[in-house]
């Protein structure tokens, strides 16, 4: 530690990197370069990653969605090809009969997945999708409600005509500063009471899309629109600790058994897991910021190798330096600190240089995408956390601990006498 407080020790110091330097700065611009990438490089893939993770915040990671198709193999009798229906009943046995599931969500929707609905209100008018919905939909798509109220249990029981609509529907339906609760829109020729107003939670086309939808009670929907007691498909969560896939394989082993359904059709019953999905995306991005810090690591080693270099350069240019310093009781252990030391230093420096830099890039992207009101959903707040950066400094110390080793070798080798005769 006394030579962090040598005045002497800091000048000599100053004199050998300052001696060319020319060479120092390029040797120093290798080392924050690289650290300038590595954290450039670590703060985009987090970016990348906030990016999905918000296109994921707006639905529960261990659903699952279940959906009929056409069969593809004749089973008891009944010829392939076969369409079929779900249908209240199978909401009872999944309850009854799949204990590990948590939420369980039938819906509907006017014109299938993804299909619009003619909406009318007065003299305005626009296209909408109309879903079917029991209030257990929340726990699987999050919406924010900003004004009156979502769908609640006796809107059910009592197949009651109200509605919550997304914010592009009072847009489009109502007049600037007009109040929508309790106003009646037209649906197919029925009326539905505005109860509440709701904004998505998602971005990008995930959002347009919430953003024009009408929620009506499941029950009033099937009663209103001659759906009968069918179900189009099912959005369903698994309970804490239990995974998603293991109830999807039971509720599609109970779907097919219900409806007739070869167990070994595969393609009659439709099913989407989520939590698969969000798996294989962590996964990916665990890969890619293992790669980063491999191509990031390899970078910097590129300017380690520099520091390295010229600290052979100037043990090689002090050798008459140290000799003397030896002849006159320096012992091996303080010539080595003191080269590992110098070491050390010139590559902090230069690699703190670089983090500063690039934590100010990250922080300007940040600030462009700020002000440009950016929505996007693959790339949202880039950036590194506390413990990267001091993972980073810690692998910067490290290196040039390594790269002041050699150098520090070649020192202590050095011998007194022949070094007092070296030129």
């Amino acid at each position: 530690m006394g030579i962090l407080f040598d005045l002497d020790h800091w000048h000599e110091i100053w004199a050998s990197l300052s001696r060319n330097r020319l060479r120092t700065a390029l040797t120093a611009f290798g080392v924050g370069w690289g650290l300038f990438m590595l954290v450039v490089m670590l703060g985009s893939g987090t970016g990348l990653a906030n990016g999905v993770e918000r296109g994921f915040s707006g639905g529960a990671t261990n659903s699952f969605f279940v959906w009929t198709r056409r069969t593809t193999e004749p089973y008891r009798g009944l010829p392939a090809g076969r369409r079929f229906s779900m249908n209240n009943g199978d909401v009872k046995a999944i309850a009854e009969q799949v204990p590990e599931a948590e939420t369980i969500a039938p819906r509907n929707q006017l014109g299938g997945f993804r299909g619009g609905e003619n909406v009318t209100r007065g003299l305005r008018a626009g296209g909408f999708s109309v879903m079917g919905d029991h209030p257990a939909i929340r726990a699987i798509q999050s919406l924010k409600i900003l004004e009156g109220r979502f769908l609640n249990h006796f809107d059910l029981v009592e197949r009651r005509k109200v509605a919550v609509i997304g914010t592009r529907v009072r847009e489009v339906l109502f007049a600037p500063g007009e109040d929508p609760i309790d106003a009646s829109i037209e649906i197919q020729g029925v009326y539905f009471k505005v109860i509440g107003v709701f904004s998505s939670v998602q971005t990008g086309e995930d959002a347009e899309r919430d953003a024009q939808t009408i929620y009506v009670p499941f029950t009033t929907f099937q009663n209103a629109f001659n759906f009968g007691d069918r179900v189009g498909w099912f959005a369903i969560t698994s309970r804490p600790g239990v995974r998603a896939s293991v109830v999807e394989d039971k509720v599609v082993k109970l779907l097919k058994a219900r409806h007739k359904v070869a167990p070994s059709d595969d393609r009659a019953i439709g099913h989407f897991n989520l939590e698969e999905e969000y798996g294989r995306i962590q996964g990916l991005f665990r890969g890619i910021n293992a790669l980063v810090w491999i191509v990031g690591i390899g970078t910097l080693s590129a300017g380690v190798i520099g520091v390295s270099n010229i600290m052979l350069i100037i043990v090689r240019e002090r050798t008459k330096e140290i000799g003397i310093r030896r002849a006159v009781g320096a012992t091996p252990l303080s010539v080595t600190t003191q080269v590992v030391f110098e070491s050390v230093l010139l590559t902090s420096v230069a690699g703190y240089l670089g983090l500063v830099f690039g934590v100010a890039v990250l922080e300007a992207v940040n600030l462009v995408l700020a002000s440009a009101g950016s929505s996007t959903a693959m790339f949202a707040d880039p950036g590194v956390d506390l413990g990267t950066a001091l993972r980073a400094l810690a692998v910067l110390v490290a290196s040039g601990v390594l790269a002041g080793l050699m150098p520090a070798w070649r020192a202590m080798r050095v011998n007194p006498v022949q070094a007092l005769h070296s030129e």
